[in-house]
């Protein structure tokens, strides 16, 4: 790509930024970044208060980028007051998910040279981290103890993205005007520009497409991407109970998928999550799809903030793995549930790499519930794929995949997905959205 370029990326969560900001500060002149709204975009993956920092990965790839990532949020002083240590518990009972997760875990982990303690019973853990008085992942509880990790303030760090952005003298182009909902195409396919909301169109020389759960509504992505909703839930506490939890590690149960954050202090919120199979919801005529064959997509139109809304099967969920560690706030009412949507591989890799019908455009994202933890380096890693200069295994691990198309449900993940089967939404679920 020449510099002088006018380079459009189509979504401004952390693929998108970390891809404008690096290019921009690798002298590229006319970078653009077109969304729905001024990010934080209030319904993206990349915004919230609280996202996990952790290198604990089952695949020795995702281990090595991922302390990369950690080194740069823990010692990086701009991350000062985004980034914030704490203790990484990881549990399971007898399943599948649970156990096989943190067993392929620790061995990669230990390939590394990297540290982790076992936790040898419910017992030892509570002696432990005292501030867990719930019966844990029992019976048949197994798992270990990571001292290297923490959270950051996602919409914080998302802010400072942006406002990087804006000193490097990067374009953005919100609302409708900047709400894509199709391309314009010569006869060889390539993409001479955009069409949006606002019946406008914003021509370019190359596009990049990291609109996460929105991108598969238009450009056919071949079976390879599944857009899926997972359940958050947030917990009002009094400052009594910030500095009784002010300690309160990261607790994981990948048997359930349950996890939570330490308390957040400018909300003082307790936040719990279920990273496990999701719910799909089948696009209407109304989220102006250009890509017909899409079987999944989030509404289209972005709220101020996330919708006060999730399944009763989901808030279940939430208040069991509450429960399971601290059973005082168990019947507590939840201050907000909401759902996030992810960008789901077959695999739970990334996708980086062109795309195959189109010359010109270069897909970034799927980041499958796990990719915020490397916005240090994500940047620098899509400069990398769109120049076709990757490291072979990782240009292999995040090529775009056709060969999925006719295979019907590939969506298996990574190994770290807990807790009952992928749904569609009802009906009436949907009408809350």
């Amino acid at each position: 790509m020449d510099k002088q370029s006018k380079i459009v990326i189509i979504g401004a969560g952390i693929f998108g930024l970390s891809t404008a900001y690096q290019l921009a500060s690798e002298g590229y002149k006319n970078v653009f970044v077109l969304d729905r709204h001024m990010p934080p975009v209030p319904d993206g993956s990349s915004s919230d208060i609280s996202r996990v920092i952790r290198f604990d990965y089952g695949d020795d790839d995702y281990v090595e980028l991922a302390y990369d990532a950690y080194l740069k949020w823990r010692d990086n002083p701009k991350y000062k007051g985004i980034f914030y240590p704490a203790d990484y518990i990881l549990v399971g009972k007898t399943s599948p998910y649970g156990k096989d997760w943190i067993q392929k875990t620790t061995t990669a982990l230990n390939k590394k040279k990297l540290p982790w303690h076992t936790l040898e019973s419910v017992a030892e853990t509570k002696r432990k981290f005292p501030v867990l008085s719930g019966e844990l992942a029992n019976p048949g509880f197994f798992g270990y103890n990571n001292h290297h990790a923490g959270w950051a303030d996602a919409a914080k760090a998302v802010a400072q993205l942006r406002d990087d952005c804006f000193e490097l003298g990067v374009s953005f182009i919100c609302g409708r005007a900047g709400t894509v909902t199709g391309f314009v195409t010569d006869s060889r396919r390539a993409i001479k520009g955009v069409r949006t909301l606002a019946g406008t169109r914003f021509d370019g020389d190359h596009f990049i497409l990291a609109a996460g759960a929105w991108s598969s509504g238009l450009v056919s992505t071949y079976n390879s991407t599944l857009s899926t909703a997972h359940i958050l839930g947030y917990v009002k506490l009094t400052e009594e109970e910030m500095e009784k939890y002010k300690n309160l590690p990261i607790y994981t149960n990948f048997s359930t998928g349950w996890f939570n954050f330490p308390p957040h202090g400018d909300t003082k919120t307790l936040k719990m999550a279920i990273h496990g199979w999701g719910y799909t919801r089948t696009p209407t005529s109304e989220d102006l799809n250009a890509n017909k064959s899409n079987v999944s997509a989030p509404p289209l139109i972005p709220p101020r903030e996330r919708i006060n809304f999730v399944p009763e099967d989901g808030e279940a969920r939430l208040r069991e793995g509450l429960k399971e560690i601290l059973p005082e706030l168990g019947d507590r009412p939840f201050e907000k549930v909401a759902l996030c949507w992810y960008t789901d591989t077959p695999s739970g890799n990334f996708i980086m790499d062109w795309h195959p019908d189109h010359p010109n455009l270069f897909i970034g994202g799927a980041g499958s519930g796990h990719a915020f933890k490397f916005l240090p380096i994500l940047g620098h890693y899509m400069s990398l794929a769109l120049k076709g200069r990757l490291p072979d295994k990782l240009a292999q691990k995040w090529r775009f995949r056709k060969d999925y198309e006719n295979e019907g449900d590939t969506f298996k993940g990574d190994g770290s997905r807990g807790g009952p089967p992928r749904r569609e939404l009802e009906p009436k679920e949907k009408a809350k959205l």
